[in-house]
């Protein structure tokens, strides 16, 4: 559904997902250019996607065929408990300018992503796309998550409206190249990753990690996502008769992104610390919050389309570890 010759914005280039999707295009061309893909990639400081009249501005002067919506705020619990007010904002901001342009300027398809974190905090597991909106959010990324089902329904109700072809992508937690591995605003592969080298470094004889570590995640490589998502764009039609549909057979315009697989976060710490060569002890900090307690994705809709993923996840933090330059965290 796309062609070689389509000019593509991908919003947020230069974050862990918009590099992969980057890589994976590269990928896709057998290892050209890009064969005739145009690919769109502004900086921040070359468009403020918080700006909704320069993002206006930014379409008609560029003119875009394809837009992927990788731009977002991210954080981690501790962030998204301390500014629950700027991801609400920024993410409206950034999803709506974006969005609200590419259907003004008659882009010929768009992809947004949203995140597995839209689903209630007690989802039946695995969590299917249906299950949107039938219970409460859990309360640690609460503004987060209502951020991302605005965009999601945006896309929907301008497809429902006025045919606008915008299709969403809803990930597990991902990890790998060019991750956040901020002190405090990171995710948790990342921020896990960046303890136990730490603690190695300085030969730190404990790691604390936070709450029981009782709970369970599931995890995809990045570049698994950029691969999901040029085939998505490639392949999926929700007009086409045999698309995805919920148990109503109504056709699904979000379908859930992931491994199908999760790992409780003791058996992860675990992991990494063994990778890491951390011989210390791991203590558990249980007054910080668990989060939601399991949030498996149900992904056989987009299995069913043609898509797994393919990276498993020792050999993903694996190579997550050894490609890091240490030197940059330890600061």
């Amino acid at each position: 559904m796309i062609q070689e010759n389509e000019k593509i914005l991908i919003a947020g280039a230069t974050g862990m997902v918009g590099s992969a999707i980057q890589r994976a295009f590269k990928k896709h061309s057998n290892g050209k250019s890009t064969n005739n893909y145009t690919l769109l990639t502004p900086t921040r400081q070359e468009l403020n996607f918080y700006d909704a009249v320069a993002v206006k501005d930014w379409f008609i002067e560029n003119n875009p065929s394809i837009v992927i919506l990788a731009a977002a705020k991210v954080g981690g619990i501790y962030a998204n408990l301390t500014y629950p007010a700027d991801f609400l904002i920024e993410n409206l901001k950034i999803q709506t300018n974006i969005i609200e342009s590419a259907y003004l300027n008659k882009v010929k398809r768009l992809l947004f992503l949203g995140s597995s974190c839209i689903y209630p905090k007690f989802s039946e597991q695995p969590i299917k796309e249906e299950f949107l909106l039938s219970g409460a959010l859990e309360k640690t990324n609460e503004c987060y998550a209502i951020a991302k089902i605005a965009g999601l329904k945006l896309c929907e109700s301008l497809r429902d409206q006025y045919n606008f072809d915008a299709i969403s992508l809803m990930p597990t937690n991902l990890y790998g190249p060019n991750d956040n591995y901020h002190a405090s605003n990171s995710h948790v592969i990342a921020s896990l990753i960046r303890k136990f080298l730490i603690a190695k470094a300085n030969n730190q004889k404990e790691v604390t990690c936070w709450g029981t570590g009782n709970v369970f995640r599931e995890f995809m490589h990045v570049d698994d996502l950029a691969d999901a998502i040029i085939f998505s764009l490639k392949y999926w039609d929700p007009n086409d008769k045999n698309s995805p549909k919920d148990s109503h057979g109504k056709s699904l315009t979000h379908l859930n992104v992931g491994t199908g697989n999760d790992i409780s976060i003791k058996d992860l710490v675990t992991k990494i610390s063994e990778m890491t060569d951390f011989e210390g002890e791991i203590l558990w900090d249980n007054s910080k919050p668990d989060g939601t307690p399991r949030k498996t994705l149900d992904v056989s809709l987009i299995n069913k389309l043609g898509w797994k993923a393919k990276i498993d996840l020792e050999v993903g933090l694996k190579q997550t570890i050894n490609d890091l330059d240490i030197s940059k965290l330890i600061t």
